[in-house]
């Protein structure tokens, strides 16, 4: 189904001509419910992986006290809830009986984690034919994002990992794909299955990345357009492709490849919902009307369930030399 970006509020153009040369196209993936299969873009879904390749694995260490899950609990446990979340209800009738307060409980308990390594997870596979404007090394037309599910030292989110590839390459694929020992207690680092609904929009920089001078004069207009330029005309929430950065909580720094030193690239947004109180003029036309009945335990604004830090985003960042070289994680 088509998502539509209503028009911004303003032309923020208009009252600062300066921001026209700082326009960048961005693609929204709005990301949503879904079966998609490896043949299609999706977020969560499956994906198109040759049988004769190996699956990455992770052998870093990971952060954290609390005891991992494992995936199949995991999937016990968000399925024991969206079923009670979607049956009627007497109101001061508990959620659960006590017998499913119990499943929970032992679904919610966790294990030691596994000493070996832990096999990546699915979290985006982006065909170049649905993304306008995404490329990738010569020939290569699908991009494969996985993940380990759990945070680790060095950035207190899960490590990335990507694949550019060219589908017809793959003549036999992979029908039963390798899964996690562990998971993330919460389940925060795994995405539900979502079909992707790619549109283009434009952004500007954030406050934090412009002339203070001009960071300043935005801020009062603001105030007197009744419309704030941080939310609601520069940068789009949710999961993107390209665009600019969501500065929010801590100040720009200096992004260059660590094997290269050229300046990095926003590659893709991974969000922890596609809007909030501040950022409400966002919402597509088409999530605009209350659904009339329970939606369960997955939140219109988040369906892919993905949760970074405190309600963070996390972006990922390439190089524009090579796609061989090192990428970089930024929670923002």
């Amino acid at each position: 189904m088509t998502r539509t970006t209503p028009p911004r509020p303003l032309d923020v153009t208009s009252a600062f001509p300066e921001l026209r040369p700082l326009a960048r196209r961005a693609v929204r993936l709005h990301p949503r419910r879904g079966l998609p299969t490896r043949f299609e873009s999706s977020v969560g879904g499956p994906l198109l992986w040759p049988r004769n390749e190996d699956w990455p694995v992770c052998t870093a260490a990971h952060d954290g006290w609390e005891k991992p899950v494992s995936l199949e609990d995991l999937r016990r446990r968000r399925a024991l809830l969206e079923q009670a979340w979607l049956r009627p209800r007497p109101p001061g009738q508990n959620l659960l009986s006590t017998e499913e307060a119990v499943l929970l409980a032992a679904l919610e308990k966790g294990h030691a984690r596994h000493a070996g390594p832990n096999a990546l997870l699915p979290v985006a596979q982006l065909y170049l034919r649905d993304v306008p404007g995404l490329t990738g090394p010569a020939g290569a037309d699908v991009l494969q994002v996985l993940w380990c599910p759990l945070d680790h030292v060095e950035t207190s989110m899960p490590a990335v990992h990507l694949v550019w590839r060219t589908a017809a390459d793959v003549v036999d694929p992979l029908d039963v794909l390798p899964e996690p020992a562990d998971v993330d207690r919460d389940g925060s680092y795994v995405p539900e299955p979502c079909a992707v609904h790619p549109e283009i929009v434009t952004e500007y920089p954030s406050p934090l990345e412009l002339p203070a001078e001009l960071a300043n004069r935005l801020h009062e207009w603001s105030s007197t357009a009744n419309c704030h330029y941080q939310y609601e005309l520069s940068v789009a929430p949710g999961w993107k492709v390209g665009g600019w950065a969501p500065w929010s909580f801590c100040d720009p720094w200096p992004m260059h490849c660590a094997d290269c030193g050229a300046e990095l690239q926003p590659l893709l947004t991974i969000s922890s919902g596609e809007w909030d109180g501040g950022n409400g003029s966002w919402i597509p036309l088409e999530d605009r009307t209350p659904h009339p009945e329970p939606v369960g335990l997955r939140e219109p604004s988040n369906p892919p369930m993905v949760l970074i830090g405190r309600g963070y985003n996390m972006q990922i960042y390439r190089c524009p030399k090579s796609p061989d070289h090192s990428v970089l994680e930024n929670m923002q």
